[in-house]
């Protein structure tokens, strides 16, 4: 029920409709639960083939680009954690990647013995790329532009910033706890008194 709540909260953020959900192969997207809203909202419904990794190589790069090389490779499993990453999936990453970094298309593929040739499109945002398509509506357009508009890309780098650094906090105050009720002591000095006369006893130098 979790992944069918993502679901359709991020449908809601779509500047354009869905014709088909393609997940991966995990049960979480592979069950009755996801496929019957598919089948009510009247989505086609596929999915990837075991061990055919092309068949989500848009999404696989996507998961580098936007999620690895943010967050690196680290595990994050606590409540704390979560209400950062989502913020941040939620508002100004989100903002951040699909107003203000360009992405390119591949436009041909031309393949000469063992020799691939790619051309790509001219750069652009995920922004830019809507709002160049005849296919966008204009009243999306409209709303895109003024969500643009209202946007200033360094001040939602510096809380992207500003988040990342809690997350990284969060996640070492999680591996090195510090118990307030166990203060840290210093160690006890020990001081031997053996069965020596008093003007050849020996005690500790301490030093400040």
């Amino acid at each position: 029920m979790r992944t069918l709540g993502a679901i359709k909260r991020t449908r809601t953020r779509f500047p354009f409709d869905w014709l088909e959900v393609h997940p991966d192969n995990g049960t979480s997207f592979i069950n009755y639960i996801i496929y019957d809203y598919a089948k009510e909202e009247k989505l086609e419904f596929s999915r990837s083939r075991p061990y055919q990794k092309n068949d989500n190589c848009f999404v696989e790069q996507k998961n580098s680009q936007n999620v690895r090389k943010v967050f690196g490779y680290v595990r994050y499993d606590t409540e704390p954690e979560l209400e950062v990453l989502n913020g941040l999936y939620h508002h100004e990453l989100r903002l951040y990647k699909n107003f203000f970094q360009p992405v390119m298309r591949l436009g041909s593929k031309e393949r000469n013995k063992g020799h691939v040739k790619r051309k790509y499109q001219k750069a652009k945002t995920p922004y830019r790329w809507l709002m160049d398509s005849p296919e966008t509506p204009p009243e999306v357009k409209k709303k895109l532009e003024a969500g643009y508009n209202s946007l200033n890309p360094a001040e939602l780098k510096r809380k992207i910033d500003t988040k990342l650094k809690l997350l990284a906090k969060i996640y070492q105050a999680k591996h090195n706890p510090i118990s307030e009720e166990k203060p840290v002591q210093e160690p006890a000095i020990k001081v031997t008194f053996s069965n020596y006369p008093t003007a050849r006893l020996k005690l500790p130098v301490l030093t400040t």
